[in-house]
């Protein structure tokens, strides 16, 4: 496998994993409910648009994904201290305990599945993950000083 195919099959067995914990956990909750969450928490208030961008969905989408997630709690929406016309998102307490239930969740799931690892085995999936984090991190630093790449 090439450079490229390997950040291009982490990716994807990354989503395939997401998709399995939920299926195996028996969530039902949308993905995009749990993608925005954790934008929320990692990034915290955000505008709607800048939501759906993140999230890549439409804003009619998001408006709608966070209307739910408002109705249940999880989300609040207020002003825009930057400009009264706007409307800023905020995960609340019980979105911030959705999302870290959510996770336990999605760790324990998967778990069975990597119990047969080698150390060697864990010690480079540690390895990739922190590059991966770092990686991701990296980009969000781009984001916030409006650097391009």
């Amino acid at each position: 496998m090439n450079r490229s195919d390997v950040i291009g099959s982490l990716v994807l067995s990354g989503y395939a994993l997401g998709r399995i914990a939920a299926q195996d956990a028996g969530n039902d909750a949308p993905a995009a409910q749990w993608r925005v969450l954790s934008l929320l928490e990692q990034s915290g208030p955000q505008r709607v648009g800048a939501l759906a961008a993140s999230a890549r969905t439409t804003q009619p989408g998001m408006t709608r994904l966070i209307g739910g997630l408002e109705r249940d709690g999880l989300v609040l929406r207020s002003p825009d201290p930057d400009d009264s016309r706007a409307i800023v998102v905020d995960i609340t307490p019980t979105g911030t305990a959705a999302i870290s239930a959510w996770r336990v969740e999605f760790r324990e799931t998967l778990a069975p599945r990597f119990a047969d690892l080698s150390d060697d085995d864990w010690a480079a999936l540690n390895r990739a993950a922190e590059i991966l984090a770092l990686r991701a991190a990296d980009e969000k630093n781009h984001e916030k000083t409006g650097e391009t790449r």
